[in-house]
Formats: C-alpha cells, structure tokens, sequence
C-alpha cells in the first residue's frame, strides 16, 4: 500500500500567513509536515536514496516524518538559515553550510511540485527579468531605467516629466535613527545630481497617472483580483506606505489581462504570484511589478477573497491546474 500524499511547509516557527494554509489544510485532514532550514540538522535528519531515477526517503523529526516519495505539494515560504552545533568553529559552520546547502538543499529542489520553486522565486526577484518578460507578454509597462549613472538619471526624469525612485527589493536601511522601510518616491530632476545614486543601483520608472491600483493574486490559473484606492497622498504614491489610508474592493480581471498573466507567469514558471498594477483613468491597466512570493494574507481577510483556499487546493492536489 502506498502512503498518504503528504504536504510539505517549509517556513520559519512564527509566520501568520502559513499558518493560514497549515489550519485549512488540517481542517481537510491532509497529511502535514510542517519544517524550517533552521531545524537542519540539529532537529531534523534527511536519508534519501536515488531508486530508479526518483529520490526515495525521509525527513524526520523527533514527533514526525515525510515520505520523500508521497509529496502532493511543497509550499516554499520564508525558511531561515540552517543552524548548526554550538561546538563547531567558525569554519566548520561555513563549511557544512554549503554541505547543506548543495546537498539539503539540492535534495529538496530536486522534489516537486512546488509552488514555487525556489529557482524560480529567486529569479523573478530580479526586477529587469520580470519587467522585460512582462513587456514580452504585452503588459504595458512604464518607461524605466536602471542605472548608477547621476547624469542619466537626470536626462530620464526631465524627459518623462514626472518620475518615481524605487528600490529593487530586499529590507530596508538601518542608520543611526533605526530601522526605515523604503518605499517608491518622487523624484525631481535636480534630485537625480545626487552623488549617491552612483553608489549603488537605482530603479526609476515613468509616473503613470492613477485612477487606482489593483493587487492581483493568482494561483493555479484562479485569479483574485483587488481594487486599492488611496486616501492619503503616501498612499497615492506607493500604498505600502499607508496601510491605515486604504480602501478595498474584489473586482473582475480584464479577459486581455488574464491572458497576459497566464501567459507570463506560465513563462516564468510560477504557480502562484501577487502582482501589482496601476490602472488608469480611461481604465487600462499597467503593470508594476510580479512578486513571486508575495503576500496575500491581509488582502484576503480585508475582501474575503478564498486565496487560503485556493492555496490548499494547489497543495492538496484537490483541484487541476487551469492553465499551467
């Protein structure tokens, strides 16, 4: 007799949004395990065998197991890094970080199906890759620039009249008053002489004017798509920067829009993603950005949109895949 499909979470102890999958998942009693990088290996043991061109095996903790061979899904969410022996050296630690990395690591990415790979997720993390293949699929797209270049970003911004600065990813900036986020922000031309821009990359992108701006959640071909109006002039900017300003409303995705999404996230190899669009006042939408491992939490609980259970449908296997 086979084993039971299995679920695979892989995600930091204290992360809301999984919980979200984990609790629909265990309401539908779908077998789970539930694990972070940082288990390995101190709490979590890996045995696999390569029998007949597949990886057999298991993941063990000291509560429960996974059958390398019974996996319906592989959830990649935020997972931290791998913990090691408080004995081991500095060198040692470096050296079996990389043991780990190829060799755990690999193990699990040679698994599937994911959703999403972690290839894949990292990839599209790269904003030209995502920007080019938006274009590609006929997304309209801003004109942008990247550049570490004063001049040219100078040039840029006088040519398009109105223009944003905005980072590429990643946390924030920690300085001598704490922790800030960074958000997108105007720029005037006079602001691109700045010595600084040619320390390090810059993104700017042409303004588009806004009627509003749409948050688009897609999973498995499902399409969840959400108007964001908002009320503060931060918020009209870039939304992240005023949650408290916002307003939500669950609309239908354009037929020429979902066709384009399909068909980009198909090329980027993406099961599920969050994207960002601005929509203009005679209704066409623009596309900002493709986030590979967004998140879709809090827009489900402000519309009551079922992406949790769109999610756990993609997990479970309990739904096929429309479009991919």
């Amino acid at each position: 007799m086979s084993a039971a499909r299995s679920v695979l979470v892989l995600t930091h102890r204290f992360d809301p949004t999984a919980d979200k999958v984990v609790e629909e998942l265990n309401n539908r009693d779908v077998p789970l395990f539930r694990c972070d990088a940082s288990d390995f290996p101190e709490q979590l043991s890996v045995g696999a065998e390569l029998t007949d061109g597949r990886w057999t095996g298991q993941l063990r903790t000291a509560l429960r197991s996974l059958d390398l061979s019974a996996v319906s899904g592989i959830y990649y969410r935020r997972p931290t890094n791998f913990e090691f022996h408080p004995g081991m050296s500095e060198n040692e630690r470096r050296w079996a970080a990389i043991q780990a990395q190829m060799g755990f690591g690999g193990l699990l990415a040679s698994l599937e199906p994911w959703l999403n790979h972690p290839h894949q997720i990292g990839y599209v993390e790269y904003k030209p890759v995502q920007l080019r293949a938006a274009v590609a699929c006929g997304l309209p797209v801003p004109g942008t620039l990247v550049t570490n270049n004063p001049g040219m970003a100078h040039e840029f911004v006088s040519r398009v009249g109105r223009a944003v600065c905005k980072p590429f990813g990643g946390t924030g900036v920690n300085d001598d008053d704490g922790y800030r986020q960074l958000f997108s922000t105007v720029v005037e031309p006079q602001q691109c002489d700045d010595l600084n821009i040619a320390r390090t990359m810059h993104l700017f992108q042409e303004w588009v004017p806004k009627e509003y701006e749409v948050r688009l959640t897609v999973v498995d071909g499902h399409f969840f798509a959400a108007r964001i109006d908002g009320e503060s002039e931060a918020a009209r900017v870039d939304w992240r920067s005023d949650y408290n300003a916002l307003s939500y409303q669950v609309i239908k995705t354009p037929n020429l829009v979902r066709s384009q999404v399909s068909n980009l996230l198909n090329g980027l190899g993406l099961r599920f993603a969050a994207l960002d669009f601005v929509v203009t006042p005679e209704g066409e939408w623009w596309f900002l950005e493709c986030n590979s491992n967004g998140q879709w939490a809090w827009i489900e609980e402000e519309t009551g949109m079922p992406i949790t259970r769109a999610l756990a449908d993609a997990l479970d296997g309990s739904q096929k895949r429309d479009g991919h």
